[in-house]
């Protein structure tokens, strides 16, 4: 088993974090797709877990244990950053203080629903690629990402909306609100799937690896082992 961090998984490492980070920011701007309402974070959270599916197929279970768990430091960092931020007194001569704190200041429960569905979401994501790959003796890539994408982007909905805005917004749009983010980020997953299996399939070719996670531990907290 590889134990070192190469150069595209440390790359691929700090993509992660980087579209974690920056979908939070952007989940403050809430955009209009035709009919379809929608956060800015659509942006780029699908990234996220397109990511977790190349590391959880080239690299294992482990590897991508390690990746989520760092995602959410840097993210609880992060969030820890702006809150000093947003508490710090303000220049008397700075217009940008209500707009600074829209962005920034997050309240507990959004930070809390956020860090969980993340978690979940992404732990069931390279549970399910990593347990399909044994099942299918590798085959079958693009149904895989597929499916274990669909099951993650649900969860986290299905945790992040209710903790979020549970009796803020009625039950029938909070409904409408998880299923609209869950399939649309699958969607995404979809769509970019040709290029998906070709950044797969290059890394397989320059790592010289395909891990196989027989006879591991899907204990989430087993950090050490990697």
């Amino acid at each position: 088993m590889q134990k070192t961090v190469t150069i595209p998984f440390m790359l691929l490492g700090i993509l992660f974090n980087v579209c974690l980070i920056a979908s939070n920011l952007l989940e403050t701007k809430v955009v209009q797709l035709g009919g379809i309402t929608a956060t800015a974070g659509l942006i780029v959270f699908p990234i996220s877990y397109i990511i977790n599916d190349c590391i959880a197929e080239v690299w294992g279970f482990k590897k991508a244990r390690l990746i989520i768990w760092t995602g959410f430091a840097m993210n609880f960092l992060v969030v820890g950053f702006a809150q000093l931020a947003v508490l710090l007194p303000a220049a008397s001569f700075w217009q940008g203080e209500e707009e600074f704190n829209f962005v920034f200041g997050m309240t507990p429960r959004i930070v809390v629903a956020s860090l969980c569905a993340f978690l979940a979401g992404s732990f069931l994501n390279a549970y399910i690629m990593s347990k399909m790959k044994l099942a299918s003796q590798g085959k079958h890539f693009s149904l895989r990402a597929i499916v274990s994408t669909l099951v993650g982007e649900s969860a986290d909905s299905l945790i992040f909306f209710p903790v979020a805005f549970g009796g803020l917004i009625p039950g029938r749009e909070l409904l409408l609100m998880i299923a609209t983010q869950a399939l649309l980020k699958s969607l995404y997953e979809v769509l970019v799937l040709p290029l998906t299996v070709r950044v797969v399939r290059y890394i397989k070719k320059i790592e010289q690896t395909d891990v196989y996670d027989r006879h591991i531990s899907y204990n989430i907290l087993k950090l050490k082992d990697i």
